[in-house]
């Protein structure tokens, strides 16, 4: 099987191309893959493949195996492969708010819904940076979901080992719960991520982002991402750390977040109340994996 490894940002997923490869057990292949010491060594497996409504699919599998919905620094990366590997023919030039227009653009389905891409080509034609309109946020506790008797989970006091926190929840088409604080260095996070990714109010489970806010227009986090673990970067978890920034009146609609693996320009735009992600899609490697 080949195999290309990528990264967004460090958060990094091996790439299968199934317009040629056939993947018989993708959730049993992520978790052997995966392992950083007996495997490739990454935070997943993401399929690239052909779609009968858009120009690819992608389909994201956790380290756990599991099957996410959608992954903001995948897609990016997806975009990339699909474009410099001519797997589809690429849209002309769309308008991004606040940004100049993206000479080319796709479409990908997700597990959540299609989504389109702009491209930001270099002059040998590879794609250094991809702008995803990665939709509306959903802000209802059921569409999550949260299993609460609330309308909406925007600041809601909780409690996780006897511990209090204050969480918002925003679902980007996968579920995010935000927690602010003022030094995140004092967070314990792989102590508290698993308890709140796994805890009974999330059918779904969900994953988990602590942010400092440093300014109205800044903001940085880690993150505790659902069935991955502590990861460098989480591309839709920025986008709903965004929202919730605005939700509590902690941030302004066009912010910068500041990950360990590096920076996302994030834009919740007021006119059709979409996010939209701009940030780097980066080819590593390429190798073959043996099929046994």
């Amino acid at each position: 099987m080949k195999f290309t490894k990528m990264h967004g940002l460090g958060n990094d997923y091996v790439y299968v191309n199934c317009f040629k490869e056939k993947i018989e057990n993708p959730a049993e292949l992520a978790q052997i893959i995966s392992d950083r010491h007996r495997g490739i060594g990454s935070d997943g497996l993401i399929l690239i493949c052909p779609s009968q409504t858009a120009d690819v699919r992608m389909r994201i599998f956790n380290a756990d195996g599991s099957e996410a919905e959608m992954c903001g620094n995948g897609i990016r990366c997806v975009a990339k492969y699909a474009y410099e590997h001519n797997l589809a023919e690429a849209g002309g030039a769309i308008s991004v708010p606040g940004q100049p227009p993206f000479p080319a653009s796709l479409n990908i389905e997700t597990g959540s819904r299609v989504l389109t891409v702009g491209l930001d080509t270099d002059d040998k034609n590879k794609v250094q940076n991809v702008c995803v309109d990665m939709g509306q946020p959903k802000l209802s506790a059921k569409d999550i979901p949260v299993n609460l008797p609330v309308k909406e989970m925007i600041e809601q006091p909780m409690m996780f080992q006897s511990r209090a926190f204050v969480m918002t929840c925003v679902s980007m088409g996968n579920p995010h719960a935000v927690f602010f604080c003022n030094d995140l260095s004092a967070v314990d996070l792989a102590k508290f991520g698993p308890v709140i990714e796994n805890h009974s109010i999330f059918p779904n489970r969900i994953n988990v982002h602590f942010v400092k806010v440093d300014n109205s227009t800044e903001f940085t986090m880690r993150t505790w991402e659902r069935g991955s673990g502590i990861t460098m970067a989480c591309g839709s978890g920025a986008c709903a750390c965004c929202v919730a920034g605005v939700l509590t009146g902690r941030c302004r609609r066009i912010c910068t977040a500041h990950l360990p693996g590096g920076n996302l320009h994030l834009n919740w735009c007021e006119e059709d109340n979409s996010v939209y992600m701009t940030g780097p899609a980066v080819e590593v490697f390429e190798g073959v994996w043996p099929k046994k």
